[in-house]
């Protein structure tokens, strides 16, 4: 995803607004995708939709908290800040992507395209950041998205990857008159 398109950030207030939603969003997709992996009885990737939306529930909270520490309302503020390209934030995974017979693996593969397009936004702003303080607060999500990564791929080695016809359906859809 291009930074070019992404909200413009040009105070404290706007970081911490679209850092949030940027959370947000990736807690609201985990949700969906869980919810989807039950209709299609895939219990395994239930377990780590649901893991992955509670871990960026925590960091959302930790924003949420550190903003109004900052005097700062996410909420109120988030709405004008601008919207994201197609309407999905940095860490928001492609819900087309999931497959439902996609593996632990491939989840965790697309969790980890998401934190690395966080970290790759909020290096992007610290590295344009004019305001100290924007630059600081930047630097400080990049550690936290940079830990994300990491740790994304700590838990991918727990999953083999899959085989290469891992999505072939022995008993596929079949057409009705």
């Amino acid at each position: 995803m291009s930074n070019a398109n992404a909200p413009k950030i040009s105070s404290v207030t706007d970081l911490y607004a679209v850092a949030y939603g940027i959370e947000a969003a990736a807690v609201e997709r985990y949700e969906l995708l869980a919810a989807q992996m039950e209709a299609h009885n895939n219990p395994d990737l239930v377990v780590i939709f649901l893991d992955l939306a509670r871990a960026e529930g925590i960091h959302r909270d930790e924003i949420a908290r550190l903003a109004e520490e900052a005097d700062v309302d996410v909420l109120a503020h988030a709405p004008r800040v601008g919207k994201w390209p197609k309407g999905e934030s940095a860490e928001e995974v492609d819900a087309g992507a999931a497959h439902y017979l996609m593996t632990p693996w491939h989840a965790l593969e697309l969790a980890l395209g998401g934190e690395e397009r966080a970290l790759d936004f909020f290096s992007s702003v610290a590295a344009s950041a004019k305001d100290p303080k924007v630059k600081k607060l930047a630097e400080d999500f990049m550690e936290e998205e940079a830990e994300h990564v990491n740790l994304v791929h700590r838990l991918m080695r727990r999953y083999p990857a899959p085989a290469e016809a891992w999505g072939h359906d022995l008993d596929g859809p079949v057409a009705q008159d």
